[in-house]
């Protein structure tokens, strides 16, 4: 233990901080030192420094090795079975990964703990670059097992581009399934993942598989239009397709249920039977999209033509609720802080209820569900409270606002500049007695809030032009500068408004805005690519 306390807690230390001439003192006193373990889990000094990233720590020790042309240091494994190769290639050091294989060409099929290849290590640590580099010099020693792991571990880790670099040169990838995850597939796992990317490093595949035009060309597109088109071209019935898709879970609801519009778009457009698929509840994706208020996804219904007709019949098996019912329903939490404020937050539920009213048969809008509910009452149902609190917040800004302007109104010299002030006050004061009924809050109670604030910022103008204008009188025959210093300063409350107004108006104008384009697409769901 004095030993251990005395020369392995220090160079523990030092190697972590790279420190080398201190750590050298300390070899050269005992040089056992090298290969001894030196902390928990039996680590050498090589291990900690190629896991902490110290490059010239790892080079001098190399040198060392080099003197006595012995490298079976390398080779040394701590209690799991690690190399410190292992540990180098978790950290992603390309330069340490080299200076080792340089020296020992087997390092990169020596398994660690659980039979884990370094390759897998660095996989599972999420470096991309350093996975890429392995995988040519290591595949040719993959069991059957690895390839299957460590294809899920990149789907995993967002490597999306050794992802497709693998299942390009062993397609039986695309029908793997995840032990370790309920037997997903490699699509199971796609369908809900976002679009993004770990490190998409550009021209890395020689042949990029063209995807949606409309889309960025994500290489998990890419990915995901590999695999499916995979499977279409292995499988030869439809059953099969179903069985593939629909095991463990349904992956075409899962990805609408997210909002995976990417996804979608590359399994219909290679496949377009897939908008006939209903859950375990009887529900399209048209119905799954209007439930969690996917606007990319219910625009599907305008590239089907009369198909949709159809399609809006659907009914919940057990609930018997119709896409109006749905509609009707409180959007999930997360959509709904898409946008701030109770009040905008209603407005935007109120247009989904009026663009899915549009669609829907005549019959079908005052059809009642399991609990006799038209869509109408449930919709008054489910918003109460959003209603409550969307009055609440309007009618607290509303009080503020004027109060403000009653100030400038009757703070003011000339009836002239009293108008903008009394405007708002009139404004505002409509707000606070409206009825605040659910409709309201559609287009009414935003237009005059933004009409109010408009006025509000008028009249602080106004009162400002007001004040600059007595000194003006007053000086008219004294100095100049007086002023015209005053009028500048006289600047600053209007500043101060719009700086301190910023959050609220630019809340106002995206929450417009977004209710004006949500049912607009900007980029089709189906697509044919031209030869």
């Amino acid at each position: 233990m004095d030993n251990f306390l005395k020369l392995c807690v220090p160079l523990h230390k030092l190697a972590l901080e790279g420190n080398w001439p201190a750590s050298k003192h300390i070899l050269d006193q005992d040089p056992r030192l090298r290969r001894a373990g030196i902390a928990k889990g039996w680590p050498t000094v090589l291990h900690i420094a190629a896991g902490a990233n110290q490059c010239q720590f790892v080079e001098e020790l190399l040198k060392l090795m080099d003197e006595d042309h012995d490298y079976s240091d390398l080779i040394l494994q701590d209690m799991r079975g690690n190399t410190a190769f292992a540990f180098a290639a978790a950290a992603g050091n390309m330069r340490i990964v080299e200076l080792m294989l340089q020296r020992e060409s087997k390092l990169v099929t020596i398994r660690g703990g659980e039979g884990v290849t370094p390759l897998q290590f660095a996989a599972m640590q999420g470096r991309c670059i350093m996975a890429w580099y392995l995988f040519d010099i290591t595949k040719h020693e993959f069991r059957i097992q690895d390839w299957d792991l460590l294809f899920f571990t990149c789907i995993n880790t967002s490597n999306y581009d050794l992802a497709l670099k693998m299942v390009r040169e062993r397609e039986e990838l695309a029908f793997a399934r995840d032990t370790s995850a309920n037997g997903e597939t490699g699509l199971h796992l796609l369908a809900q993942k976002p679009l993004e990317c770990c490190c998409e490093i550009p021209d890395l595949h020689e042949t990029p598989i063209r995807i949606n035009p409309g889309m960025k060309q994500h290489v998990i597109l890419q990915l995901v239009n590999f695999l499916w088109k995979t499977i279409l071209s292995k499988k030869h019935s439809k059953k099969e397709i179903r069985d593939m898709i629909s095991e463990p879970s349904q992956l075409l609801f899962d990805a609408a249920e997210v909002g995976n519009f990417g996804f979608l778009s590359e399994l219909i457009s290679a496949y377009p039977s897939l908008i006939w698929e209903v859950d375990n509840k009887n529900r399209s994706l048209i119905h799954i999209a209007v439930l969690h208020r996917h606007a990319s996804i219910f625009n599907l219904i305008h590239e089907i033509g009369t198909q949709k007709d159809i399609i809006v019949t659907y009914e919940e098996d057990i609930k018997k609720n119709t896409l109006l019912h749905l509609a009707a329903k409180l959007a999930p939490p997360s959509q709904l802080q898409l946008v701030s404020g109770a009040a905008f937050q209603m407005s935007v539920e109120i247009s989904w209820f009026e663009e899915v009213n549009k669609i829907m048969p005549p019959s079908y809008r005052r059809m009642k569900n399991s609990e006799a509910l038209t869509a109408s009452e449930l919709f008054t149902r489910e918003h109460a409270e959003l209603r409550s609190k969307g009055e609440s917040w309007i009618k607290g800004t509303a009080e503020s606002c004027m109060l403000i302007s009653t100030v400038i109104a009757t703070g003011v010299f000339s009836a002239a500049i009293q108008l903008p002030g009394a405007t708002s006050i009139l404004i505002f004061l409509s707000i606070h007695v409206s009825r605040y009924a659910e409709y309201d809050f559609h287009k009414s109670l935003p237009l005059k809030l933004i009409f109010g604030l408009i006025m509000l910022f008028i009249s602080i103008s106004s009162m400002m032009v007001a004040f600059s204008c007595i000194f003006f009188i007053t000086y008219c025959h004294g100095l100049k500068w007086v002023p015209s210093f005053i009028s500048i300063f006289a600047c600053l409350p209007i500043c101060l408004f719009m700086f301190l107004q910023f959050s609220l108006w630019s809340d106002i104008i995206y929450s417009t805005y977004y209710c004006r384009t949500l049912f607009k697409p900007g980029v089709k769901m189906l697509y044919v690519l031209e030869k």
